[in-house]
């Protein structure tokens, strides 16, 4: 997180909203006190999913395509 206070963040504007738009917390503080933080408006773009980050979490039973006793009725 980043922390600045209001005073000096027009110095670093840019780097604190690429800060802000690659998901890092920025926040500016006035007398030390946490006042204002950056958040980008479009929340998918810093909400993107990680493709693969699931991998190795699922798995599958060998049978899964196999028939469910429960529905044996329903197949005669």
């Amino acid at each position: 997180m980043k922390k600045l206070p209001v005073h000096q963040a027009s110095d670093h504007l840019d780097d604190l909203v690429d800060a802000a738009m690659a998901g890092e917390e920025v926040v500016l503080t006035r007398d030390d006190q946490p006042t204002v933080k950056l958040v980008p408006i479009n929340s998918s773009q810093a909400a993107r999913p990680r493709y693969g980050s699931a991998a190795g979490l699922i798995s599958m039973a060998d049978d899964f395509d196999e028939p469910l006793d429960d529905f044996t009725d329903y197949t005669r």
